[in-house]
């Protein structure tokens, strides 16, 4: 008996071992960023089609890129509160390195080595191309410092463990594309776009109960974080714009039917408004090419 508990001891321990190292939070390779030197210029257009602005602005602020956060974000998890990611050494990100910086937004890693909580939608951003994160951090150098405080996230356990949230990245988090690139009209750009920078299907495609997005039923369409309403689905099933109306809905955002952009798709349509025509209309390819739903 003896043997056999002190036997179960050590492989709880083996197992406990392995577990700690499959959850460890990942860093981008050094040698990726070798080199790679960012430019502001073309980082503002970075910035602008990844909606850093969008959530990370002060609430009710109208400086748009006074990135103090402080927005709340509901989640079935608990509320997420944007962080301050402005230049500020004392609250925001401005003693971050480039390298601190690719870590956060390709693996949703801190500087401290923890995980992020993925409300950052990094599972999307993983797929961003690393110069353009180069430029990304060298255009949001020239933003001004705030220095409010980051809000603490209000979530409760067994959510509020960091180190659980390896676990979900073994599970859910990839750098895959969910479109191959036979597929995705659009082209490329198309495709970024939607899967990466603009990171359309952290809210128009739905969730599995742990938080993941179910890519089975990609852009089909998902409930309301905040509990009001559907985030609607862009399939044929049910949008039946054409590429034409989705481009001039992300310029101008009105719908073929005259109606409005509301709530947080207004914020997008800033966004897309201020990209160039030829990135919008990959973006409405890309979207007439989802297949229809199994």
């Amino acid at each position: 008996m003896k043997r056999l508990l002190t036997g179960l001891a050590l492989l709880a321990l083996a197992g406990g071992g392995i577990g700690w190292l499959l959850t460890a939070p990942g860093t981008v390779e050094a040698s990726r960023l070798d080199g790679v030197t960012g430019e502001a210029a073309r980082g503002e257009a970075v910035f602008t089609a990844a909606g850093c602005a969008s959530c990370h602005h002060a609430p009710d602020s109208k400086d748009k890129q006074l990135l103090s956060g402080g927005q709340a974000f509901a989640s079935d998890f608990g509320t997420f509160y944007a962080p301050n990611i402005s230049p500020s050494t004392e609250a925001g990100i401005g003693g971050w390195s480039l390298q601190d910086f690719a870590n956060a937004v390709l693996k949703g890693t801190s500087p401290r080595g923890q995980h992020y909580y993925p409300a950052f939608p990094y599972g999307s951003y993983s797929k961003m191309e690393i110069q353009d994160v180069a430029d990304l951090w060298a255009y949001m150098q020239t933003l001004p410092p705030d220095a409010t405080p980051s809000k603490a996230h209000d979530v409760g356990f067994p959510f509020n463990i960091r180190r659980s949230l390896g676990g979900w990245k073994l599970l859910f988090f990839s750098d895959d594309y969910v479109m191959a690139a036979s597929d995705a009209a659009g082209g490329e750009r198309g495709r970024y776009l939607v899967e990466a920078l603009a990171h359309c299907g952290e809210c128009h495609t739905p969730r599995n109960p742990l938080g993941g997005l179910d890519t089975s039923r990609w852009l089909a369409g998902a409930p309301n974080p905040s509990g009001q309403g559907m985030i609607p689905a862009l399939t044929p099933d049910k949008l039946t714009w054409g590429a034409e109306d989705v481009a001039y809905y992300l310029a101008s955002g009105f719908t073929p039917d005259f109606d409005s952009v509301g709530g947080h798709m207004a914020a997008v349509v800033d966004n897309f408004a201020k990209l160039p025509a030829e990135d919008r209309a990959a973006v409405a390819a890309y979207v007439k090419a989802l297949p229809a739903p199994d």
